[in-house]
């Protein structure tokens, strides 16, 4: 079951990138802020999760009377409720610096109860990770995000390319990937000839490991961006043409993180416009739901 949830290859490919940035990137990054972000986020994500979950099922038993039958944890909502909070987590720990560890238990804390408390529907109005850098960058003066971390060494780009085609080939959100970056890169080659600069300038300036993980891991959250594939280009061009504008006008340095929270709206809107099913990791129920009531909720 867990091999075929894509939410395992990314956690795994995170894990990875964060071992690499560690190994080869001088990076202010302290273990320590690691762990504090993963605790919290998997403490918070569990008390949430289950709150969420026992309200469920207790409207369950209201509604249907069902208190006299055997209630069963599904094996499948601990392992979205894990997953979902060590992505947050990771995330945060890859994106996020901070002086102080305050800075990240906040920065956590408002990730995982983003997802609960800021939804539509089912639906997160804002990509997790992304909300808890936002708020502390707008709340603390010791957060900051630093986009050039990864360099712009061009192994890096085959290695998130790779990694990333495959969590994306499993989720079904690669328009959105080609749409922003297709958008991007015409932009900034466009600019590039106006400007009359040679092309290693532009190249440069999109050999960027943090740009390719924002277009492959984030940008992609299927929670949150909008369900039809033409809102999801609509979207990402969106975003991109505002990025575009954040850092060649404004001069913003994390121009994508803005342009993503800004914009996370707009996913709700276009989803009125061009309805369509709504992405669920869990594509067939588990047999165990089918024995007896079981307190299952989408939490992710």
């Amino acid at each position: 079951m867990l091999l075929k949830d894509a939410r395992t290859y990314q956690i795994l490919f995170l894990s990875l990138f964060l071992l690499i940035g560690i190994g080869t990137r001088d990076w202010t990054l302290k273990p320590g802020m690691i762990l504090v972000a993963i605790v919290t986020c998997l403490t918070l994500q569990g008390v949430m999760s289950t709150i969420v979950s026992l309200t469920t099922h207790s409207k369950i038993n209201t509604e249907f009377t069902l208190l006299s039958k055997p209630v069963l944890i599904n094996p499948l909502s601990v392992f979205q409720s894990v997953a979902s909070g060590l992505i947050t987590a990771l995330g945060l720990s890859l994106l996020l610096r901070a002086d102080h560890y305050s800075t990240i238990v906040l920065a956590s804390v408002a990730a995982i109860l983003s997802k609960f408390l800021l939804r539509v529907g089912e639906k997160h109005v804002f990509n997790p990770a992304n909300f808890g850098i936002v708020t502390v960058l707008l709340l603390t003066s010791d957060a900051w995000v630093s986009p050039g971390q990864w360099g712009e060494e061009s192994w890096y780009a085959v290695l998130f390319l790779g990694t990333g085609g495959l969590v994306l080939r499993r989720v079904g959100r690669w328009d959105t990937t080609i749409a922003f970056l297709a958008t991007y890169v015409g932009l900034e080659a466009a600019r590039n000839a106006w400007l009359g600069w040679t092309w290693d300038v532009w190249s440069h300036r999109l050999m960027s490991g943090s740009l390719l993980m924002f277009a492959l891991f984030m940008v992609t959250d299927p929670r949150t961006i909008p369900n039809a594939r033409i809102g999801r280009v609509i979207w990402a061009v969106t975003i991109a043409v505002l990025t575009f504008i954040l850092r060649n006008q404004f001069f913003v340095s994390t121009a994508v993180f803005w342009s993503l929270f800004a914009l996370a709206p707009l996913s709700i809107a276009l989803d009125a416009i061009f309805p369509d099913s709504r992405f669920s990791w869990q594509k067939e129920p588990s047999p165990l739901t089918q024995a007896a009531p079981t307190i299952h909720t989408s939490l992710t």
